[in-house]
């Protein structure tokens, strides 16, 4: 089992305690594709997956969801949350582990999600008078975070019966920062065009890859990663959905060696499960 840089009371701790200045960002990697970012306007957690639902769902059949990193905390040790993104619907990404149990510590915080999940989001015991639908191209502002839908193909540009988006990924804008998580995807053509020609200082990508043979949808390679950040140009790229599951993930070395052929003035930036990270302007 990997073993969070930080994790628990301590961890509570920290985040807790550190107060960032003027465009300034703390960025802690929760494990898969989870992050909590604190600015000055707040604190914001994407796609947390901090339970063991999965691992309990799928034990006992032909597709066990063998844990590989600790989990840094529970869902009720985030407090004080103003928002939430979940980019879909499957449980690493929107949690009936975590997030009902977040949401009641955090009785402030707002969750945004794709507008085609708000019947699912409600079913699972999620206030719906806390809950906002994106879709692509959509934007909506919460606690000083704007916050734009942007489709995801995992591993289509799959809608519902309303033609609204199943899988969404989020540009993040917050005191003159702008960021852009995946969730989960594929490098589909357009989606470079789509996240536009303003700087991020920052992209989140999964590195899992795609193999049929697991049984479940498919995300970006480390290569694809790579490849889409040389296009987009963040000042730094990150690697997500890696090291949770044992049937679902790479070496991370594998984006290690891709990186090399990242341009220059884009930095790649490897987290660790609880690490601490911080962007400045």
């Amino acid at each position: 089992m990997i073993e969070p840089v930080k994790s628990g009371a301590d961890l509570v701790a920290e985040i807790r305690e550190s107060i960032p200045g003027p465009g300034v960002l703390y960025i802690w990697w929760l494990g898969q594709s989870g992050f909590l970012v604190k600015t000055r306007a707040g604190l914001l957690v994407v796609d947390p997956y901090l339970s063991e639902h999965l691992t309990l769902k799928y034990a006992g059949t032909a597709r066990p969801h063998v844990r590989m990193t600790r989990a840094p905390l529970a869902g009720g040790d985030l407090r004080d949350v103003a928002l939430v993104l979940a980019s879909h619907r499957h449980s690493d990404h929107l949690d009936p582990g975590t997030l009902p149990v977040l949401m009641a510590a955090s009785p402030g915080a707002t969750l945004m999600l794709p507008e085609s999940l708000l019947d699912h989001a409600t079913s699972l015991g999620l206030p719906a008078g806390r809950l906002v639908g994106l879709d692509d191209g959509m934007t909506a502002v919460c606690g000083g975070f704007a916050v734009r839908g942007v489709a995801s193909a995992h591993e289509g540009l799959d809608r519902d019966d309303r033609g609204r988006h199943l899988y969404l990924g989020f540009v993040i804008e917050v005191d003159g920062r702008r960021l852009y998580h995946s969730g989960d995807g594929l490098a589909y053509d357009g989606l470079a065009g789509r996240l536009g020609t303003d700087r991020f200082d920052a992209m989140f990508l999964p590195i899992n890859g795609r193999d049929p043979a697991r049984g479940v949808p498919g995300n970006m390679s480390a290569a694809d990663a790579v490849d889409l950040a040389s296009r987009v140009r963040p000042r730094f790229v990150v690697p997500h959905h890696y090291d949770m599951f044992t049937f679902n993930t790479v070496p991370v070395a594998e984006f290690d060696r891709e990186a090399r052929r990242l341009p220059d003035g884009v930095e790649a930036r490897v987290l660790r499960c609880g690490e601490r990270w911080e962007i400045t302007p």
